[in-house]
C-alpha cells in the first residue's frame, strides 16, 4: 500500500466508531476536566474547516497509535499568521489539551509546541499576522444624507467581531464563554425573561455543552441575531432604487437575507416564501434619523437564534436598529418580543467593526470535518 494511502486509512479508522461531530463548542467534545499531553510524530495536516486537525503518531508498545490533534479553523489560523506549511509532517510535536469525551484517539490542542525547537504551532499570534488596515473616520453618506449600510463608492469591506457573542439582556452581567456556554449554570435565569418551560430548555442546552445546536450540527442558517455573533461577519448591499437591502453572511451556507425598504405589508411575496415561516423572517425597514430600523417577523423554530441556546418560538417579532457611529462602528440594538417564550420584551445591544478592504472569509459549512 502507498504511503499516502495508508495514512488516508489510519485517519479514516481513528473516527470509524465516532459520530460526527462537525462543528461544536470546545467542550461538547472535549472534557475540560480531564487535561491531556500526547507527544508524537505529525504525519499530515488536515487544512479544512471547521478544524484543522493534526494527525499524529504516537510511541506505543507493541504498536505505535495514531491520534488526531483539533485545533482552530483555517480562517483563524490565517488570521493568526499560520499557513498549512508552518508545521512540517516528520516534526515532532508535544500536545496540551484535553480529551475527547467519547474516549476516542483526539485531543484539543490548547498548546501545540515543537520538540526540536521549542517553537509553539497553530495557537494564538505567534505566527506573522498579516497587517490589516484600520477603518477611520466620519460615516459615509448617500447623496441624499443616509448613512451607508455598507463601503463608500469603490471600496470594500465587511462588519464581523462583535462584542458579545451571545445573547444577554442589557444591564446583565453574567460570564460566558465565545460560544455562549455560562461559566455557571445557575445564572441561566438572569440571562433574560424566560418562562419557565424556555428556561428549562435553555439549561439542558447548557448542560449538554450545546451539542444539540442545528447550525453545528445540520448547517441550519444562524436567523435572528445570530447572523451578528459569527466570526466571519456579513455585508450589506444596499439597492436604493430597489428599494431593499441585502444582508449577504460569511458564514453557514453563504446564505443571503432581503430587508424590503418600500413600506410594504409584512407579508411574505406571492410565488415566493408566501406567508411561510422562515429561517431570516420577513424584514421590514425604514430609517430614524441615522438609525435603520428593521421590524422582523415570520420565523420559524428549527434554528438556534442565539449563540448560547436561548429558545424562541413562532410569535417571536424583534426589531432591529443599526447606528452606523462613525467609519468603522456599527451600533446593533434588537429588541425581542416572544410571548411564547419570554415573559415581557426585553434588549440585548453590541457593536461590530469595519474590516476595510477585505471580503467576508470563505466558510462553508459542508466542509465539515468530524
Amino acid at each position: 500500500m502507498r504511503p499516502s494511502v495508508a495514512l488516508g486509512t489510519a485517519w479514516l479508522a481513528i473516527f470509524a466508531a465516532v459520530p460526527a461531530a462537525a462543528q461544536h463548542t470546545l467542550a461538547a467534545k472535549f472534557d475540560l476536566s480531564k487535561p491531556l499531553t500526547v507527544t508524537g510524530t505529525v504525519t499530515q495536516i488536515d487544512w479544512a474547516n471547521p478544524y484543522v486537525h493534526v494527525l499524529l503518531k504516537v510511541p506505543g508498545q507493541p504498536l505505535p497509535t495514531l491520534w488526531a490533534v483539533e485545533v482552530e479553523g483555517p480562517i483563524t489560523l490565517t488570521d493568526n499568521g499560520w499557513t498549512e506549511t508552518s508545521l512540517a509532517p516528520g516534526e515532532e510535536i508535544r500536545v496540551e489539551g484535553f480529551a475527547a469525551r467519547d474516549g476516542s484517539h483526539q485531543v484539543s490542542g490548547k498548546s501545540v509546541t515543537v520538540t526540536r525547537t521549542g517553537r509553539p504551532v497553530y495557537v494564538g499570534t505567534n505566527g506573522t499576522p498579516r497587517a490589516r488596515p484600520v477603518a477611520s473616520g466620519p460615516t459615509p453618506r448617500w447623496p441624499d444624507g443616509r448613512p451607508r449600510l455598507g463601503p463608500p463608492p469603490g471600496q470594500t469591506g465587511y462588519w464581523g467581531y462583535p462584542t458579545r457573542t451571545s445573547l444577554v439582556e442589557d444591564g446583565v452581567n453574567v460570564q460566558m464563554d465565545p460560544y455562549g456556554l455560562l461559566n455557571n449554570i445557575a445564572d441561566a435565569p438572569k440571562v433574560a425573561p424566560l418562562q419557565p418551560w424556555a428556561l428549562g430548555i435553555y439549561r439542558l442546552r447548557q448542560r449538554t455543552f450545546l451539542q444539540r445546536d442545528p447550525m453545528f450540527l445540520w448547517c441550519k442558517p444562524p436567523g435572528g441575531p445570530r447572523q451578528f455573533q459569527q466570526s466571519v461577519g456579513f455585508q450589506f448591499v444596499e439597492q436604493p432604487d430597489f428599494k431593499r437591502v441585502f444582508v449577504l453572511l460569511g458564514g453557514g451556507n453563504r446564505n443571503r437575507r432581503i430587508i424590503y425598504t418600500d413600506g410594504r405589508e409584512h407579508v411574505g411575496q406571492i410565488q415566493g416564501n408566501d406567508n411561510n415561516p422562515l429561517f431570516y423572517g420577513h424584514g421590514v425597514a425604514h430609517w430614524e434619523g441615522d438609525t435603520f430600523v428593521v421590524d422582523m417577523r415570520g420565523f420559524n423554530e428549527e434554528f438556534w437564534f442565539d449563540n448560547g441556546g436561548l429558545p424562541h418560538t413562532e410569535q417571536l417579532q424583534m426589531t432591529e436598529r443599526f447606528t452606523r457611529v462613525d467609519m468603522g462602528t456599527m451600533r446593533y440594538e434588537v429588541t425581542i418580543d416572544d410571548p411564547g417564550a419570554y415573559t415581557r420584551p426585553w434588549k440585548s445591544t453590541w457593536e461590530l467593526k469595519w474590516v476595510p478592504g477585505e471580503e467576508t472569509p470563505y466558510f462553508l459549512c459542508q466542509d465539515n470535518r468530524p
